[in-house]
């Protein structure tokens, strides 16, 4: 271990700067762990709010509104008075000038630092396939979450109009959803989807009964929750089908398009599955970040582009450097909300030790708080350490630990009273969507970030006034 002073003398004029990129947990944690008066904090993320990425399937099936699980940033950290936050997407880090450059919108700034977290987090990864989230959507954002509630209650509508019109083909493709990913998102996203076409639309419409719809969890792994062992990936996937959710294993998505996806299992055999609707939620790569500050620092990078810092988080060379949450790579760190928590808190401390004189370099132990997901309502399982849980108890448990990680006492009641009205109840009241949430992604990314940033900004040139409008669009507007 050592003590490691910092490069700029921290007087009451001048404190410590400290830089954080991101606003997920790992960043905000760390952010509220470093409210001490010889630091000055100044967070720097991509979006204005702190995302509880683990309730994003709520946000899609309608149980909870995007405020609920995103507050502002600004709101959470308002009483912290040596904290800042500003917009801006990092772009470059340059560890040996101490220097970070990002983009808001087109405009560039520079935030120099004494000492640096990087807590900027995962991306949704299609394994190469990039092109297959023009119709499978992640599940890594609040626009993404809002795009599948589009996508998810417009089948429903279409379907509508579809039976009534008598194009039963196409009512069989509008109700079968495809969830890709057997880990807990994907279990919990089926679950929900099962259950709001049998309780919440059970009675809604008159020329289909949503009750018909078809949910198809995909995995190429042999088995559901594949971290949960053996015992508990067996009872949730006899939960998921005694539910009616048909649970395919050893099968690898390899091609999706605008009606249905391709399978192929172990023997090469390949399957076309027809469903309108497919939410993607498996597979997570690490920001590109990680990849620059590999090229600076020599710190290797695991499959999934995740870096592997020193023990005590920090990168070699760079003691004032820290790497937090799902951009790390380390045996026994799992990509969950603890483990972003825990490495977060990890860094402020080191920094705080520091700065106070103390000794530095504890290496980074990872206290495990279990892992659970739930199937249903009134259905869960848990497993921390030996002890493992299923059912209602399992069920309550997932109920008092999400809820005491959302940020806030008014979100959190706010909470409990949607889920108490979805759960006991056959309503869900977050079910208003339109046309612009599902097609806004796709129209960014066919205009391009120009036409973005230039919309922003201000004049545009007169190519940029009338941009070509592709096919998928213009069939839109018919």
């Amino acid at each position: 271990m050592s003590t490691q002073p910092p490069t700029t003398p921290t007087t009451p004029d001048r404190p410590h700067r400290v830089l954080v990129i991101g606003s997920g947990f790992g960043a905000l944690f760390a952010t509220k762990r470093l409210d001490a008066p010889e630091v000055q904090v100044t967070m720097v993320a991509r979006t204005t709010h702190h995302l509880f990425q683990p309730l994003l399937y709520q946000v899609a099936t309608g149980i909870l509104s995007e405020g609920v699980i995103a507050p502002a940033t600004r709101d959470v950290l308002a009483t912290q008075h040596n904290a800042r936050v500003l917009l801006g997407e990092v772009t470059d880090i340059d560890l040996d000038a101490r220097v970070v450059t990002a983009d808001t919108i087109g405009r560039v700034s520079t935030f120099e630092y004494d000492s640096l977290i990087v807590a900027a987090g995962a991306d949704q990864s299609w394994f190469g396939n990039d092109h297959f989230a023009e119709f499978a959507p992640g599940m890594k954002t609040i626009d993404d979450a809002l795009e599948l509630r589009g996508r998810i209650y417009g089948a429903f509508e279409m379907a509508e109009m579809a039976a009534a019109a008598g194009e039963h083909d196409r009512v069989r493709r509008l109700l079968t959803f495809v969830v890709v990913g057997a880990g807990p998102t994907g279990v919990e996203m089926a679950g929900q989807l099962i259950e709001m076409s049998r309780r919440t639309l059970a009675k809604e419409f008159r020329h289909i009964k949503p009750s018909d719809a078809h949910v198809v969890l995909l995995d190429a792994a042999e088995q559901v929750l594949g971290s949960f062992g053996e015992d508990l990936a067996g009872k949730t996937r006899r939960s998921l089908e005694k539910l009616g959710i048909e649970v395919r294993l050893g099968a690898k998505v390899v091609d999706v398009d605008a009606d249905g996806l391709v399978v192929e299992d172990r023997e090469g055999r390949r399957e076309r599955i027809e469903a309108t609707t497919k939410v993607w939620a498996a597979g997570v790569k690490a920001n590109p970040l990680t990849r620059t500050l590999a090229e600076q620092t020599g710190a290797p990078l695991d499959r999934a582009g995740r870096i592997t810092p020193n023990p005590d988080m920090t990168l070699p060379g760079h003691p004032e450097v820290f790497v937090v949450g799902d951009m790390v790579g380390m045996e026994g760190l799992p990509g969950v909300a603890q483990g972003a928590i825990q490495t977060g808190r990890h860094a402020a401390d080191q920094i705080l030790r520091r700065l106070r004189g103390k000794e530095t370099g504890q290496a980074f132990v990872y206290h495990d708080k279990g892992s659970m997901a739930t199937i249903s309502r009134f259905r869960a399982v848990m497993k921390r350490d030996r002890i493992e849980l299923t059912g209602v108890p399992a069920w309550l448990a997932w109920l008092a630990v999400h809820l005491f990680y959302i940020i806030g006492f008014k979100t959190q009641v706010t909470t409990l009273m949607h889920w108490a009205v979805s759960f006991f109840g056959r309503s869900r009241s977050e079910r208003t969507v339109t046309e612009q949430q599902v097609l806004g992604r796709l129209a960014l990314e066919y205009l391009g970030e120009d036409f973005l940033r230039q919309s922003l900004r201000g004049p545009r040139d007169e190519a940029a006034e009338s941009p070509e409008i592709p096919e998928v669009l213009r069939d839109r507007q018919r």
